[in-house]
């Protein structure tokens, strides 16, 4: 297809259209034979909720509590 919109005559304008219309037609019948969407996007997948250990969780919070506790004595002196 080496031509450009302005050297397109009408007739060969009305071809483009009826094929397009014959594309899309049969991209609907295709479309309603294999039962799915044409969105072109995939669904992403469902996130999983992060579960963390009691080990884990008391390890953190005795690392803060010794934070806190150093922020504490340096605020005393």
């Amino acid at each position: 297809m080496n031509s450009t919109f302005s050297n397109v005559t009408a007739d060969q304008l009305r071809r483009a259209a009826k094929i397009k219309e014959k594309i899309d037609a049969l991209q609907s019948q295709l479309v309603s034979i294999l039962g799915g969407t044409n969105s072109g996007a995939a669904e992403p997948a469902p996130r999983r909720k992060w579960t963390m250990s009691a080990a884990a969780r008391a390890k953190i919070g005795a690392a803060q509590r010794a934070r806190w506790a150093r922020t504490r004595g340096e605020k005393k002196k």
